[in-house]
């Protein structure tokens, strides 16, 4: 389904070599709500069976892609134009990232015409010269390892679509993260299922769990344990508690009043 504020965002292709980037281009701007695929003199069969296979779905955007001879040609009536370039340039224009300056041709929730606008991908070969870079306002340039900056041609359209999805759609609100993991260690899991096994055994003897409704009850519980993280040493803590608590449900008739009588056969101890 195309997005209204992405529906008049061009992806523009100059001289696409390869059927495969050309039908996975397609099929990641159907994933992202963009219809517009234009192509600038293709060195490829857009509609062939290899574009057609990595569409998948999205087989729609090529057979009514348009088909150019020029870079000129795919801009007209173009109001915004962004050039995605790998490589350092003697430009007078900064490199951008692209969650800055790709949201600027995605269009406000008001305006219900917006002007056409483009985002231009070179040649796999060799990306856009600097006189097809001439043709754009902004510059973006997808930061990799110094060591191999070139990705692959459907990568970076993939990348620079979901910046502009993400641009068009308004954000949802996430939970804070929870805090780093402490720098005390935590207990192996292995002691923390022997807790848990040893947790529902005593709840179960003192009634608070009912075999019935035990699995859904203990699950709960489980989360709460493994959420906190325990060390070896709390574990060792809180089993103390149940062996307490196991001895003390024992039938043993004493004062309700009265402490448990820690001279009394084997009590245990946390």
């Amino acid at each position: 389904m195309v997005h209204p504020r992405l529906q008049h965002i061009r992806i523009i292709l100059l001289e696409p070599a390869g059927a495969l980037n050309v039908g996975s281009a397609a099929r990641v701007m159907a994933n992202m709500g963009l219809s517009q695929l234009v192509l600038v003199n293709p060195h490829c069969d857009p509609l062939g069976e290899e574009a057609q296979r990595m569409a998948v779905h999205a087989g729609d955007i090529l057979t009514q892609a348009q088909i150019v001879p020029t870079l000129a040609a795919a801009l007209t009536d173009c109001t915004k134009a962004i050039a995605t370039t790998a490589r350092d340039r003697a430009l007078n224009t900064t490199m951008e990232l692209p969650e800055v300056a790709l949201p600027w041709l995605v269009a406000p929730a008001s305006d219900l015409t917006p002007a056409p606008a483009a985002l231009i991908f070179g040649p796999e070969d060799r990306g856009l010269s600097n006189e097809e870079l001439n043709y754009a306002q902004r510059f973006v340039r997808i930061p990799s390892d110094a060591s191999y900056t070139s990705l692959n041609l459907a990568q970076a359209i993939a990348v620079c679509c979901y910046e502009l999805a993400r641009a068009a759609t308004p954000r949802v609100a996430i939970a804070a993260p929870p805090p780093p993991p402490s720098e005390v260690k935590t207990a192996p899991l292995d002691q923390l299922e022997g807790f848990h096994q040893h947790l529902e055994a005593v709840l179960l003897k003192i009634g608070y769990l009912y075999p019935h409704t035990a699995t859904s009850r203990m699950e709960k519980l489980r989360r709460f344990f493994v959420r906190a993280a325990p060390t070896s040493q709390e574990l060792a803590m809180l089993r103390g508690i149940l062996r307490q608590t196991d001895w003390a449900s024992s039938p043993v008739h004493r004062s309700p009043t009265s402490p448990p009588d820690r001279s009394s056969p084997n009590p245990p101890q946390g």
